[in-house]
């Protein structure tokens, strides 16, 4: 298994440890529901170091990631950053990812752990316009700070001013007596907070002085397990779970990051503008269980009369709501919130309801 600068921090610390995505990973320290509620109202730090990274340089590179993403990144401009996806050719989700303008000839994608030579090659394969391509994944380490009470600690370590770095923008500076550091306020926890890129050789020290400016608020390392309870809590899609090769950007409801502006001719345009016309059979839905249970991914979701209608893709019970959420794709009849739907739990049919996204509300 590879490893991430941070793997004997986590281990001094007694993580529970396991493969993801290749890398020996955190997936929790003292629990996920209190790791969860940790980020929820205060600051917790999760080691994100797994994640890839691909710079595009030169006069072509707006050029590339308007072929090969599916959101208009021309409207970008220097220090913001723009969620996307790669489509694939055949109606589905190559990966998501974030785009971070740092240039009019220099972009930085941030691409998921598990998909990192798949997107690189990816990327390689569809470069027709010439855009330098480098993929620095194993040459940058990556801290999310998250929570309520993570501008405060993060700003004892900075001359930047962070309330001066709104919501997915990014700038680079200063960072414990560090030069030259990423700091976006981006997260994928909905609790707010951020996300620092700096070289592994300075990883001790980032994290050492985290840790010392976040005492006060009794700030925690957080592991894999609470990350996804929390973005599930806030009904972000889980690449492998939610979306996918075979599920379309539109099914997932992910509409809003496809852009069919004039000139962005993106990686199957036409099909899925077609099927924006003609509309989708099925799509993803938040629901919450109203009878008692979790639901699971690849459970079977029924309507009344025990038809299949569709299948849970995430679920767990909510640690803020104390209630069993999932996601899954529903068929479109069965999208709207109130609908009435049932779980397959082993042969028991339970009762649960489409909601409107996200579950976690009002807590910060």
């Amino acid at each position: 298994m590879k490893t991430t600068p941070f793997t004997k921090k986590h281990e001094a610390l007694g993580a529970k440890m396991h493969e993801f995505a290749g890398y020996n990973m955190p997936i929790e320290y003292s629990g996920i529901i209190e790791e969860h509620l940790t980020v929820c109202h205060g600051v917790g730090v999760f080691d994100v170091s797994h994640m890839g990274e691909f710079w595009v340089k030169g006069p072509h590179a707006l050029d590339f990631i308007q072929q090969v993403t599916s959101n208009n990144a021309a409207v970008l401009t220097p220090g913001k950053v723009q969620y996307t996806c790669f489509p694939n050719e055949t109606g589905g989700i190559v990966d998501d990812l974030l785009v971070y303008r740092y240039s009019d000839d220099k972009y930085m994608l941030v691409v998921n752990a598990a998909n990192i030579e798949k997107d690189w090659n990816w990327c390689v394969s569809h470069n027709t316009v010439g855009a330098e391509l480098e993929n620095s994944s194993d040459r940058i380490a990556q801290l999310a700070i998250q929570g309520p009470k993570a501008i405060d600690t993060l700003q004892k370590l900075t001359p930047l001013n962070l309330r001066d770095i709104p919501y997915y923008t990014f700038a680079v500076g200063e960072f414990a007596g560090i030069p030259d550091v990423i700091i976006s306020n981006t997260g994928y926890t909905g609790a707010g907070g951020f996300e620092l890129y700096f070289y592994p050789e300075y990883a001790d020290k980032v994290w050492d002085a985290i840790f010392e400016a976040g005492a006060e608020f009794n700030i925690k390392p957080i592991g894999l397990g609470a990350r996804d309870t929390l973005r599930l809590e806030m009904g972000y899609c889980l690449y492998g779970n939610d979306i996918d090769d075979t599920t379309s950007p539109l099914e997932a409801g992910l509409g809003w990051i496809t852009k069919f502006v004039d000139g962005k001719n993106f990686t199957n345009r036409a099909a899925l503008e077609k099927q924006k016309a003609e509309g989708v059979t099925r799509k993803l839905v938040g629901f919450e269980m109203i009878d008692r249970g979790i639901p699971r991914s690849g459970y079977l979701l029924m309507d009344a009369e025990g038809n299949e209608i569709g299948k849970v893709t995430s679920g767990t019970m909510s640690p803020t709501r104390k209630i069993g959420i999932g996601l899954g794709y529903v068929k479109t009849a069965f999208s709207k919130p109130g609908s009435e739907i049932f779980l397959d739990n082993r042969g028991r049919k339970l009762k649960a309801k489409v909601v409107k996204l996200p579950f976690r509300l009002g807590l910060n």
